[in-house]
């Protein structure tokens, strides 16, 4: 990390003492405090950072740097420089600052609705909106992490996903509680729902996003947009993209010639293989082109790690369980997890390693949906470890299959007679409703494909449901009656014409 930037190896020595002095108990926080102040003028972000990266050289863990790291950064806080950089619109920083802004914005909107009277679907909007910040923390991991461990400052990685777990679990805790109408319960947790949230923007604004914008080069960020515009973005619209042509300068063909022929002779020019060569797979032949097809057109995600822990590919599918972008290829595996779950992947990787194990397998229910994972050794003909294959499927629709299907059907919805289930009298049909308001949107546009267009037709707050990411963060949290009033219907009268629509359809 030290080469990418101009430090005072001086001045990072006595901050690394004073952080030493406070994690050993030689300092109270406000013995720490004083000392600060008498010996630091002004501190700069990459400074705190680049000590951040060190201290793990004086004997701290990851596990009490995660555990103090709110007082080690009030600590420094009235010297760390508060000048930045100002960057344009649609740079990677600036996107991360636009939606850091939205997120303080509606912080302190939740704030003042905590001390009014309680309205449910006010709070459903500002819950919906703030569950977005997924896709803000899916980016950074993905993106901003990855770029950085590359320039050995891989500590966010390590320990800010803690973090961001910890704002995560505490938004749908809150959201869970709203939504089982245990209204004392959920305001209870207002205050430390939005602590942690603004707890998480300044670690951002303060240390990680100053310190990447030195870290980085204008080209690094560059190539980091299409990646994050891949995941998307958090209470902010899409940057627009504007793709620049330059004037290059003109290179003589004779001398190109001259160059190619040289190569050529000497056998230095690298076999090209074009989309439309055909190749021996281990049982046939297929192109470039039919490989790549094949991965994405699969029901279900692969992902694909090396024998040197390295994250080698993912398949590029629609339907992604989670969300990923080309920013993991090249990491090391471990650090694209959160600190809590990398030891299971550590142990899962040294089994298979070891060759005592080949398969490990997991299953979790997220709302509606029962997502299946299972994850295989991968080996070569002479039993050499090669790596670890992860398989990741939606499996709802297959876990509620009964009976047999025997006879061809376009829809998933008909059911063959020795499948279906008892018939119901006319009392108990009468009752019935095809859709309610408590249903989950995800599964209910897995059953019903056709309803997405048709809630994107009625009103243009729905758009969003077209976005993957967006669909993915927020489809398997908002119920009928969310989406309801954000599009300013009556529930029952959205549940009317939804239910109409499927009828018609059938």
């Amino acid at each position: 990390m030290k080469e990418y930037m101009d430090l005072d190896m001086d001045k990072i020595s006595k901050i690394l003492e004073i952080k030493r002095q406070i994690f050993d108990g030689e300092l109270t926080k406000e013995e720490a405090k004083a000392l600060v102040s008498r010996t630091f003028d002004v501190i700069k972000p990459e400074e705190f950072a680049y000590t951040e990266q060190q201290i793990s050289l004086k004997g701290i863990s990851d596990e009490l740097m995660t555990d103090e790291m709110d007082d080690i950064i009030d600590v420094f806080r009235d010297v760390l420089d508060p000048t930045r950089s100002k960057f344009p619109s649609g740079h990677p920083i600036r996107c991360y600052e636009l939606e850091i802004e939205a997120l303080y914005a509606l912080a302190d909107e939740m704030e003042k609705h905590a001390s009014r009277k309680f309205v449910k679907n006010q709070w459903l909007e500002l819950y919906e909106k703030l569950s977005e910040i997924n896709t803000h923390f899916s980016r950074k991991q993905n993106q901003l992490f990855s770029i950085l461990e590359q320039k050995d400052f891989d500590r966010p990685s390590k320990i800010m996903w803690t973090f961001d777990n910890n704002v995560r679990d505490a938004i749908k805790e809150a959201f869970g509680l709203l939504r089982a109408d245990k209204d004392v319960l959920f305001l209870e947790k207002q205050a430390h729902v939005i602590e942690l949230v603004r707890d998480i923007l300044s670690k951002e604004e303060d240390v990680l996003l100053p310190t990447a914008a030195r870290l980085l080069t204008e080209e690094e960020f560059e190539k980091m947009k299409s990646g994050d515009d891949e995941i998307g973005y958090c209470l902010i619209d899409a940057p627009v993209r504007v793709i620049q042509t330059e004037d290059k300068p003109e290179v003589s063909s004779d001398l190109l010639s001259d160059l190619f022929g040289v190569l050529k002779k000497h056998e230095m020019l690298p076999k090209q293989v074009s989309g439309s060569e055909e190749m021996d797979v281990s049982m046939g032949k297929l192109t470039l082109n039919q490989i790549n097809l094949i991965f994405k057109h699969l029901p279900i995600d692969l992902s694909y790690v090396d024998e040197h822990d390295i994250v080698k590919f993912y398949s590029d599918t629609k339907h992604r369980v989670f969300p990923r972008s080309a920013g993991v290829i090249g990491r090391e595996v471990q650090n694209c997890h959160p600190r809590e779950s990398v030891e299971t992947v550590e142990q899962i990787i040294a089994e298979f390693r070891a060759g005592r194990q080949d398969e490990a397998e997991f299953w979790l229910q997220m709302g509606d949906k029962f997502i299946y994972i299972i994850y295989n050794a991968v080996r070569d003909d002479q039993g050499n470890f090669r790596g670890v294959l992860e398989m990741m499927q939606d499996a709802t629709h297959i876990r509620s299959l009964e009976g047999s299907q025997k006879l061809l059907s376009w829809n998933k919805n008909e059911v063959q007679e020795d499948s279906k289930p008892k018939e119901k009298n006319d009392s108990e049909r009468s009752t019935d409703r095809i859709i309610t308001k408590e249903m989950i949107i995800a599964p209910l546009l897995k059953k019903y494909p056709f309803l997405k267009s048709y809630l994107i037709s009625l009103s243009e707050k729905y758009k969003k449901l077209d976005n993957p990411v967006v669909f993915n963060t927020m489809g398997n949290i908002a119920t009928i009656e969310m989406i309801a009033g954000r599009g300013g219907f009556e529930t029952d009268k959205l549940i009317d014409l939804l239910e109409k629509r499927v009828l018609e359809e059938k």
